[in-house]
């Protein structure tokens, strides 16, 4: 192969990139990146469904559980250890695998983030005060204000996503979205997205059934172990901060449960809306066998002009 390549699966939760990320890593006899932000943390396995012990073993993985949930990590972080590990493993693998339904942390590693303006501490400190005394929904009715465009593809459970952007709205007197999709870095590889594609009745029922999965592999006494640091970044996640409201008795076990379903399947809407835009990423049907899949991507690597010098 003339190039290097970096060879993303993406696609909505519980759809199944984990699998077929193995059997790409197994395939090109090769290594695995994960660019699931929320996989990145030891305390959480249960509620960010990591890949089993089988499946650590069945390819070599890296960024599992490798921070702790009181350690500062951000996508900046992520992308400069991801691009060092690059460089490690292109001096002996021609091809890479990452997969991640964060789409945020796989465009960081394969375009480089955009430039922001500096941004006063003050005006951070004051909408963590918002969310601390009027809740999250302010700072989704302030960010649905200053800039409706990121309001529709950021995930507004996520208050740190939400302050970012608010605060470099506030600061540059401008929305959020004009400093994205700036001219991209040029990186020292090539990349190729694969997708994951599925009716949207698939993606909503098999995440129905992964949450009781996860409830029935020990998901609430995860979240009892974690309760304690529930307010960190980390914790503010889907899974987590409803059996949260539960154990504060602010509402019943069922109704946690059926919060967590509801958040996931619009958490994954949000993860397609945020893929839809990119026009490179070949979609794979997520019943495609195996063996037709290694040869659909091996093609594509012939073939496709952004996997190509």
């Amino acid at each position: 192969m003339s190039t290097k390549v970096l060879i993303a699966v993406v696609g909505p939760t519980a759809i199944g990139k984990t699998a077929l990320g193995i059997q790409l890593a197994k395939h090109f006899n090769t290594e695995i990146i994960s660019a699931d932000s929320r996989q990145f943390f030891k305390e959480m396995e249960i509620g960010t469904a990591v890949p089993t012990a089988q499946e650590l073993d069945e390819a070599p993985h890296n960024f599992i559980q490798h921070k702790s949930i009181l350690e500062p990590y951000s996508v900046g972080d992520f992308e400069k250890e991801s691009i060092s590990l690059l460089n490690n493993l292109f001096q002996k693998k021609d091809i890479v695998i990452m997969v991640g339904g964060s789409g945020l942390y796989v465009d960081a590693v394969i375009s480089g983030l955009d430039e922001f303006p500096q941004v006063d501490p003050n005006i951070r400190a004051d909408l963590n005060l918002q969310l601390q005394e009027q809740g999250i929904e302010s700072l989704q009715k302030e960010l649905k204000q200053r800039d409706p465009d990121y309001y529709n593809t950021v995930d507004l459970d996520n208050p740190h996503r939400l302050i970012r952007a608010l605060e470099v709205s506030i600061a540059a007197d401008k929305p959020y979205s004009f400093f994205l999709n700036q001219p991209k870095k040029t990186r020292p590889f090539k990349s190729l997205y694969i997708g994951i594609d599925a009716p949207r009745e698939v993606v909503y029922k098999r995440i129905n059934t992964r949450v009781d999965l996860m409830m029935e592999t020990g998901l609430l006494e995860e979240a009892k172990k974690l309760y304690p640091h529930r307010n960190l970044n980390a914790l503010q996640t889907v899974g987590y901060k409803e059996l949260f409201e539960y154990i504060d008795g602010r509402c019943t076990l069922e109704f946690a449960v059926s919060e967590i379903k509801k958040n996931t399947r619009r958490f994954a809407k949000r993860q397609l809306t945020w893929l839809r835009k990119n026009n490179t990423i070949f979609w794979i049907p997520y019943q495609t066998e195996p063996e037709a899949v290694v040869q659909m991507v091996t093609e594509q690597l012939k073939t496709n002009p952004y996997a190509k010098q």
